[in-house]
């Protein structure tokens, strides 16, 4: 079976009901997405396909049909994305194993909530779960990244 991470295409030879996540971390050496609950409800796995946050614990390989983009992947290759650049600039990460799940579901919600308010925030980010409890510093990052993907004045 045949997949694109990262703009690069592989050819697995795993069971279909492999779940995404193992395939990304066991088979292509991919660490970013972790193991957080593997139900689906934490969000430490987040990857986008297709531009969609996904919880990749609990997506089977065999039901991957479009480009995925793991942490891995997100930035340019000698540049990061606004949203991992907004991160550093407001210190989000605490212990930061969430965090690559955090970013990839920002970036998402992002691309589709260009000017969004702290309700939307909290909303679109509230089954991502963060133990250290970074969720101020989430929305300050999500408000910075907004502006810079919109052009606006920092």
């Amino acid at each position: 079976m045949k997949i694109i991470v990262n703009g690069i295409e592989h050819t697995l030879s795993v069971e279909p009901e492999m779940p995404l996540l193992w395939v990304l971390r066991d088979e292509l050496g991919i660490t970013g997405p972790k193991y957080g609950c593997g139900i689906a409800q934490c969000g430490a796995c987040s990857v986008m396909i297709d531009g969609r946050a996904t919880r990749s614990c609990s997506v089977p390989i065999g039901q991957v049909d479009a480009p995925v983009t793991t942490i891995e992947g997100l930035g340019a290759p000698d540049a990061l994305h606004v949203v991992q650049e907004a991160w550093i600039a407001h210190q989000v990460a605490q212990c930061g194993y969430c965090q690559a799940g955090q970013i990839m579901a920002a970036t998402a919600f992002l691309a589709k909530t260009p000017d969004p308010t702290d309700d939307q925030i909290d909303a679109a980010m509230s089954a991502n779960l963060c133990r250290c409890g970074t969720y101020p510093r989430i929305r300050a990052a999500m408000k910075t990244a907004a502006a810079a993907l919109r052009g606006d004045a920092a």
